[in-house]
């Protein structure tokens, strides 16, 4: 069983899971939208069983603790600096991370901007940010996937749609997961203020303008399902150019956005494989 604990950084109390042997090596594992830490729990099983240290981070907004008001709060180096806290914490000079979603965005600028502190990193679903910007402005499948982003980023608007009717637009974007996560998840942003502080992190951010980042020389091993939904194929493919340093790919065929779930085993090796060669 994980235990919870708390961190205080950047003045905001988080909440992180933690498992595994102590003296094991560790990797941060980030969450995307609209989840949490019970996301991963599926591959903490595995990393544990392989003697690696899981610490899973309540990210900013999702922490009860953590969901300082206004747009503002949410911009990426924040949301960056919330991770680099946390290690500091620990007092883990370095670790292995992956990030799934939005936690994917947070892992690509992580290794781009802190490669001193990472092992190696494993982005799941989420292309490298400028592959994917690049595909937004050019791509007619992309900008059709991501027309969501409109509704996102209305404040008030989305808050209403998404909650409305029991939370029944938010529970159909986790179509296909398990009854009781799902529950979890929706309780956990119909929360005051919490799933407003959720949608700020694509409010905080203009995608079609996404800046360009230091080059990328950590370890990588970008996994990707080829039916999501909402992440097409031409970022996914463009992201190795945008890596100078080792470099894997893993599509998973017909597996959809939730790949910490529906493939578990493969994210979970994807992780030891880079901590036994680190």
């Amino acid at each position: 069983m994980p235990l919870r604990a708390t961190v205080t950084v950047n003045n905001l109390e988080f909440q992180y899971f933690e498992d595994g042997p102590p003296d094991g090596p560790a990797v941060v594992l980030l969450h995307g939208f609209p989840q949490n830490h019970r996301e991963w729990d599926a591959v903490v099983d595995r990393l544990n069983d392989a003697g690696i240290r899981s610490i899973a981070l309540d990210q900013r907004g999702y922490s009860p603790g953590a969901r300082p008001a206004g747009v503002a709060n949410y911009a990426v180096p924040l949301l960056v600096g919330d991770v680099i806290g946390l290690l500091d914490a620990l007092n883990l000079p370095t670790a292995h991370v992956a990030g799934h979603d939005w936690g994917a965005i947070v892992t690509w600028q992580l290794v781009a901007h802190f490669p001193d502190r990472f092992l190696g990193a494993v982005p799941v679903s989420v292309p490298h940010p400028v592959a994917f910007g690049e595909a937004l402005r050019a791509d007619p499948d992309q900008q059709q996937m991501s027309r969501y982003f409109e509704l996102f980023r209305t404040e008030g608007k989305a808050e209403e749609v998404l909650l409305g009717n029991n939370a029944a637009a938010l529970r159909t974007i986790f179509t296909g997961l398990e009854p009781d996560a799902v529950q979890a998840y929706v309780e956990l942003l119909s929360q005051p203020g919490a799933l407003t502080a959720a949608l700020n992190w694509y409010r905080a951010v203009d995608f079609n303008a996404i800046p360009e980042m230091p080059e990328i020389r950590n370890p990588i091993t970008f996994v990707w399902g080829s039916d999501d939904a909402a992440l097409g194929r031409v970022g996914a493919e463009a992201t190795g150019s945008k890596v100078a340093g080792p470099y894997e790919f893993i599509e998973l065929p017909g597996v959809d956005h939730w790949v910490p779930e529906r493939a578990p085993d493969v994210v979970a090796n994807a992780i030891i494989k880079q901590v036994h060669a680190a």
